[in-house]
């Protein structure tokens, strides 16, 4: 993990993606670091006076010709509300790049990445920043509906794109170890990873070591300071107790203590 800064970010645009996702669009202060897929920051919420500590974001896109980045914010309280309000112009300050990133596949493997809820995020990053030919990655993104899925059509030229949804009103119906491409495929893949529900993500762990294929998954425990010192984000491992945030959010599923 480098070196980790604090800036005050400029809001290109903030745009509306479906009901409860949105996508920020943010100018750096100066030239960015090098952003690993996984990696995250943590931003300050303003204007909300009863939210005192920072938000975790996942980076989705990272353009450094133009020193931007961007993140997918969904809905899920106050805080994360607040930012999809905020203004063209306006200024956000973030700490970053923090935590451990994925494991990123070697030229010709085949990967997998299984991703639902704002856990879409970190994995599209990793399909463009893989630089595998499109044939070489599946991605499978989990939803409740159709309407539930943002547009990612732009990535089909980095990956293979399946959609589930609970009621099968977009690709699969059901969940998304219920697609064939996961069922029917797993053991062809050299590397699995998953980001997005705790639920999600211990069933795709669960196939993935019982088939004997190498899996990363992105863990989204409530993660405070960004530094390990609030020690909110706390996950049993292996090797005792890690702070998500530093030791994380990616760790290989035979380090949890998950009874898979």
């Amino acid at each position: 993990m480098g070196k980790k800064a604090v800036g005050d970010f400029t809001v290109i645009s903030n745009r509306k993606l479906n009901q409860s996702n949105f996508l920020l669009k943010l100018a750096a202060p100066g030239p960015l670091p090098d952003i690993s897929p996984g990696q995250f920051v943590n931003v300050d919420i303003k204007n909300a006076k009863e939210i005192f500590l920072r938000r975790p974001f996942s980076v989705f896109e990272v353009d450094y010709s133009n020193n931007t980045l961007s993140l997918i914010v969904k809905i899920l309280g106050r805080g994360s509300k607040v930012l999809t309000e905020i203004n063209e112009g306006d200024k956000i300050s973030l700490i970053y790049p923090l935590g451990k990133s994925f494991t990123i596949p070697s030229a010709n493997e085949k990967i997998l990445a299984v991703g639902g809820g704002s856990g879409v995020a970190p994995l599209l990053f990793l399909a463009k920043e893989s630089k595998l030919k499109t044939d070489n990655v599946d991605i499978i993104l989990g939803a409740r509906s159709a309407e539930d899925h943002i547009q990612v059509d732009e990535y089909k030229k980095f990956a293979n794109l399946h959609f589930t949804t609970e009621d099968g009103t977009l690709g699969a119906k059901g969940f998304v170890t219920h697609h064939p491409v996961f069922r029917e495929k797993l053991n062809a893949y050299d590397k699995v990873y998953a980001c997005g529900p705790d639920a999600m993500m211990k069933a795709v762990a669960k196939e993935a070591k019982a088939a004997g294929v190498f899996c990363e998954v992105s863990l989204e425990n409530l993660m405070a300071c960004g530094f390990g010192v609030c020690l909110c984000c706390i996950e049993p491992t292996q090797h005792g107790n890690k702070c998500v945030c530093t030791d994380g959010p990616v760790f290989n599923i035979n380090d949890l203590k998950w009874q898979i």
